[in-house]
């Protein structure tokens, strides 16, 4: 198989078998999570029908760099990719007997958002002059960026399923705190790529700017990596409440209720 295929997929699979291998209470069938990361493959279209929608009420860069990578980060890119994982992963789980515990949302999510990154990440790969070096800068970035969006996204909507009362609220969030999580990501990446791009006195202004932008984003990403590892571990936790809760001793028996 060619390399440059495979650096571009890597990521994607390390961290399917990861999130696969957290499922430790009852793990979802392959086919099911087979269906819902080709559904992700695929929502790269109505994403991308979306964004070039929203692409041309932009700000201009070169005369609001900041402004654009704002807009850009966070309707172009956050409001429309993650709107359209959320209305697709509903459909394939929200009714689906599979979706029966609290870890069920995140695995999900990760699935359906990882199709959504790997079709992405081949696409930049293979467009891009040095293939190699952008799988590496995107499979330690932009893959594992969707990943913790995901899960955000299905942390949520595990509330949203098992939590009646506060549905409304936590399908909101469900797509709320990905979508600003995406934005942020984005944005903070696309302001400090517009003000590089300037010229003559603003230079070093730029410069300067992107430095601070780049502590910034490592902070962020940082904070994104142990909030998600988080949300996994009390999903975790839930899950296997829920499967204890589910088993009552009666009489000496153990029934299933």
């Amino acid at each position: 198989m060619n390399i440059v295929l495979i650096s571009a997929i890597l990521p994607v699979v390390l961290l399917l078998i990861f999130i696969y291998r957290k499922d430790k209470n009852d793990p979802e069938p392959i086919g099911k999570l087979l269906l819902t990361f080709f559904v992700g493959c695929l929502s790269v279209l109505p994403a991308s029908l979306l964004e070039s929608l929203l692409m041309p009420l932009a700000p201009s860069a070169a005369r609001f760099p900041v402004l654009n990578g704002i807009f850009d980060g966070y309707l172009v890119a956050g409001f429309s990719e993650e709107l359209c994982k959320l209305l697709l992963l509903m459909w394939v789980i929200w009714r689906s007997p599979q979706f029966d515990e609290y870890f069920d949302g995140i695995v999900y999510a990760v699935y359906l958002s990882l199709g959504f990154a790997c079709v992405e990440n081949v696409s930049y790969v293979f467009g891009s002059a040095d293939a190699l070096s952008t799988a590496f800068m995107r499979g330690i970035l932009a893959v594992p960026a969707h990943f913790l969006f995901a899960v955000a996204m299905g942390y949520y909507l595990s509330l949203a399923k098992f939590d009646p009362a506060g549905r409304r609220r936590h399908l909101l969030h469900a797509f709320l705190y990905p979508m600003l999580l995406h934005g942020t990501y984005d944005a903070l990446l696309m302001v400090s790529s517009n003000l590089s791009a300037g010229s003559g006195d603003e230079n070093t202004v730029a410069a300067l700017v992107c430095s601070v932008l780049f502590v910034i984003f490592v902070v962020f990403d940082i904070r994104l990596w142990r909030r998600g590892m988080k949300r996994i571990k009390t999903m975790q936790q839930r899950s296997r409440q829920q499967g204890f809760n589910r088993l009552r001793p009666f009489d000496g028996f153990t029934w299933n209720v």
